[in-house]
């Protein structure tokens, strides 16, 4: 079976389909965090600080006929690179986009002559971790702990090291 889209360098045209994208993703971890304030009023604006941190040559998008389905970036800081975002469309995943949009990535790490690539997805997002792993991501190198003083509905977590955590 042939793929039905295409992965190529961001293009000033494709802005507002990656807003949308941002706003997506966000609406996702507000859904799995069950936590409506998750990215403020507009966190497709969060895109365009994006954008303008990283720059159009560090980005990326899966192009199905004239929609973008998918957007990658790459923040490059001396020899050690990391993707933020990655961003698939719901009606897309699981076809193949974000393998695409991963090996892409890869593929530019490498080809700058990066010591480490490294993503941060959230603790909650199970099927991106385990889809992370299935493509190589297997070195765990940080853990960000939380001591929370709200009345937020953690979850019980996973045990690392023999400790119990929430997630």
């Amino acid at each position: 079976m042939s793929k039905f889209y295409a992965v190529r360098k961001y293009r000033e045209g494709d802005r507002e389909q990656c807003r949308s994208l941002w706003r997506e993703l966000t609406e996702w971890h507000r859904e799995i965090y069950q936590d409506p304030t998750i990215g403020g009023e507009h966190p497709e604006d969060y895109f365009d600080k994006h954008l303008s941190k990283v720059g159009p040559d560090r980005l990326w998008v899966a192009v199905h006929n004239s929609l973008t389905v998918g957007l990658v970036g790459l923040i490059v800081e001396e020899n050690e690179a990391e993707i933020e975002p990655l961003i698939v469309s719901k009606d897309y995943r699981g076809k193949g986009v974000g393998k695409q949009l991963i090996e892409t990535v890869i593929s530019e790490a490498r080809k700058i002559g990066m010591r480490l690539l490294k993503i941060k997805p959230v603790a909650r997002n199970a099927e991106t971790i385990k889809f992370l792993c299935k493509q190589g991501f297997k070195n765990l190198g940080h853990v960000e702990l939380f001591m929370d003083f709200s009345n937020y509905p953690w979850r019980p977590g996973p045990e690392i090291f023999g400790c119990e955590f929430n997630f």
